[in-house]
């Protein structure tokens, strides 16, 4: 690796809860709810996926931006630029974890950052297999919550409320 780029490290937000399946799509919980399978609990870590563009069935999690001539940031500084400044370099390369797992390297202008960020759950820091995408968090309270999680995720009190709205 180039001696001016910064280890790989994602954006990591610790968890411990419940991953819900109703129907087709994937809950984050607090406790287990009727009518719901459980798919994980415990510990786990939520990371944070950008949309490829056109191609929306697959987000990578950034770990590392490598910037124009041999610079590069990591973490929580690579995940700010890529929603805020990634405009002002569309050739750098976002280097990560497909959410199917795939090791990946993409330039930036092929992301969709203005399309919704997937929340991705994982069974720990070292996993690149994310356990499921999260859409959704069924809670009265979101104190328990990553402040992250509860920005991109849609919320609802129980899981009845979430079901009126699949409805709709």
């Amino acid at each position: 690796m180039l001696p001016n780029l910064p280890d790989r490290h994602a954006v990591n937000d610790p968890f411990t809860g419940y991953i819900l399946r109703v129907d087709v799509q994937h809950l984050l919980a607090l406790a287990a709810l009727p009518e719901s399978e459980v798919v994980y609990q415990g510990d786990m870590m939520l990371r944070y996926g950008v949309q490829y563009l056109g191609k929306p069935q697959y987000s990578v999690v950034p770990e590392l931006i490598a910037l124009d001539y041999g610079t590069g940031i990591a973490g929580e500084e690579a995940w700010e630029f890529l929603l805020k400044r990634s405009n002002l370099y569309p050739r750098a390369d976002v280097i990560g974890y497909r959410n199917d797992g795939a090791d990946e390297m993409i330039v930036i202008k092929k992301l969709d950052v203005m399309a919704p960020i997937a929340v991705l759950a994982y069974e720990n820091q070292q996993a690149t297999i994310p356990v499921a995408q999260v859409t959704a968090i069924i809670a009265a309270e979101v104190d328990s919550f990553p402040a992250r999680a509860v920005a991109y995720l849609s919320r609802y009190d129980t899981l009845s409320d979430w079901r009126a709205d699949q409805d709709e």
